[in-house]
């Protein structure tokens, strides 16, 4: 009789099958009409399958658990991190799982600071820190695992938008 062995340990992410290329994540109305179209755009010109809320969500799905299955299933997370991310408790709480799965399945994450200083992210100041510290005063419960996933993404080696040509 045959016998097979079995790994507790999650395959790395290069090695197992993804359903997306790249999983996008971002503050909507901050950079969905801007940089995350031309993103879009390009990722999927150069044929790289690239989960978008808007265009990839099924109509008709829950989005949390839809959204968060579709992380599961990427290869790498593009973070774009906007003045107004922190804003929203769904970024929030979407970040907290790409980290999670970065450290659990090995998920590669790459973060993107549109119009704001990785160091803002990471400290939760300036307009980033003001949008941050509404969040935590409605949801405390969550605050320390949202602050702890925004210190780790923005300690991540990223892109400054300012910083390369034509944005």
């Amino acid at each position: 009789m045959a016998s097979s062995s079995t790994s507790s340990h999650p395959a790395p992410a290069f090695s197992r099958s993804c359903k997306y290329d790249v999983f996008l994540s971002f503050r909507g109305e901050d950079t969905r009409k801007t940089f995350v179209d031309h993103f879009y755009s390009a990722l999927v010109d150069r044929q790289i399958h690239t989960y978008k809320d808007n265009i990839t969500l099924p109509k008709g799905e829950s989005i949390g658990p839809s959204l968060f299955k579709a992380i599961e299933e990427s290869r790498i997370v593009v973070i774009i991190f906007s003045k107004n991310y922190a804003d929203s408790s769904w970024c929030l709480e979407e970040l907290a799982h790409i980290m999670k799965c970065k450290d659990v399945r090995g998920l590669i994450v790459m973060p993107v600071f549109y119009d704001v200083d990785p160091s803002e992210v990471r400290k939760q100041t300036g307009d980033f820190g003001k949008a941050f510290t509404k969040q935590k005063v409605e949801n405390v419960d969550k605050a320390e695992s949202w602050k702890k996933a925004l210190v780790d993404a923005s300690n991540l080696a990223g892109w400054e938008v300012k910083n390369i040509a034509n944005g």
